[in-house]
């Protein structure tokens, strides 16, 4: 019989989000997809960020980046919320208020 080895899913340098944050954030990923605007979604998690972008089609570039940075966390807070061009929307110290944005506009969608 063979011995059992553990595989690391992380490497203690890498970034990424926590089950809280995750959960957020895919709550609000399927609401946006109930709601047809998105299609699709990527996660990154690399040595100084974790992103989860969202797509409205999977060819195009992100519609929204949710970044986190925690290098940031005492300065401008470690979330922000980057539209397709590259601009930050909203940076704060909590997800809530940086996934808002994204919120009020998911209100106008249900609302039409």
């Amino acid at each position: 019989m063979g011995s059992v080895t553990s595989l690391p899913i992380s490497s203690p340098g890498q970034v990424g989000f926590d089950r809280i944050e995750l959960a957020r954030i895919l709550d609000l990923y399927g609401r946006m997809v109930a709601a047809g605007h998105w299609r699709d979604y990527a996660i990154y998690c690399g040595k100084d960020a974790a992103i989860f972008s969202a797509f409205r089609r999977t060819a195009e570039r992100p519609e929204f980046r949710i970044e986190k940075h925690p290098a940031l966390r005492n300065r401008q807070g470690m979330w922000a919320l980057v539209n397709e061009s590259g601009v930050i929307v909203k940076r704060g110290y909590e997800l809530g208020p940086v996934l808002a944005p994204v919120e009020r506009r998911l209100m106008k969608l249900v609302g039409d």
